[in-house]
């Protein structure tokens, strides 16, 4: 399935639908240091670039959409932001002490992954670290939607990958070391109503006692060596 329609769309038009990643997204850049660089693939609402911009981070960016990057090249400059795919980094060997995807991978195919995977080995420096997240274990069946005008079927949100804690360490570690993955759940409390609030607590509160309920994100890490 071609996605470039569904991130033309939100990313250009609909950018306040990934106000709900902030807390995933400051996350993970909590313990990168200013001056230190990083790329980040899959640019969604440019959220990640503004609190690394606001942090001193040397953030660059990766995305397929030119209007995206054509946006975002405002704020970092026109080297820092590429037009491109994970599967072809249009940037230099060895030279990110970061490369984060969050909620990139189960956009892609087998095949993509493992060329992605190689790709981000690649533009990391010695001991530079991948990380990102992807939803948990998701049942894609459930996310199913059907185009009123032609009639196909496809997950509204562009998914055809799930991931748990087993397959994500299988891949991850054919390329990296010191591999960490677990679930985490993110809450963005001030986007959410009161009755959303009830709900989060509630699933907090599972979470917490470690029963692993849906509307989580799994964390992932790896380390170049």
């Amino acid at each position: 399935m071609k996605q470039d329609k569904i991130w033309e769309y939100f990313q250009n038009q609909e950018s306040e639908s990934f106000e709900g990643s902030r807390g995933r997204l400051r996350f993970l850049i909590k313990d990168i240091k200013a001056g230190q660089k990083v790329l980040n693939i899959g640019v969604g609402g440019a959220i990640l670039e503004k609190m690394s911009y606001s942090k001193n981070i040397d953030v660059h960016s990766l995305d397929p959409n030119k209007t995206t990057i054509e946006n975002l090249r405002k704020l970092l400059g026109h080297e820092k932001a590429k037009v491109g795919y994970s599967q072809e980094i249009p940037f230099n060997d060895n030279c990110f002490d970061f490369v984060i995807m969050s909620e990139v991978l189960e956009h892609l195919s087998d095949q993509i992954i493992l060329k992605t995977l190689e790709e981000v080995r690649r533009v990391l420096k010695q001991d530079g670290k991948f990380i990102g997240t992807v939803p948990y274990n998701e049942n894609l069946n459930e996310q199913i939607v059907i185009c009123p005008k032609c009639g196909e079927k496809f997950h509204r949100w562009g998914h055809i990958q799930s991931f748990d804690e087993f397959r994500m360490h299988q891949l991850l570690s054919s390329y990296f070391d010191n591999i960490k993955v677990f679930p985490k759940m993110f809450m963005s409390w001030n986007i959410l109503n009161w009755k959303g609030k009830v709900s989060a607590s509630i699933n907090y509160i599972f979470y917490l006692l470690g029963i692993k309920k849906s509307g989580l994100n799994l964390f992932f890490q790896g380390i170049k060596k």
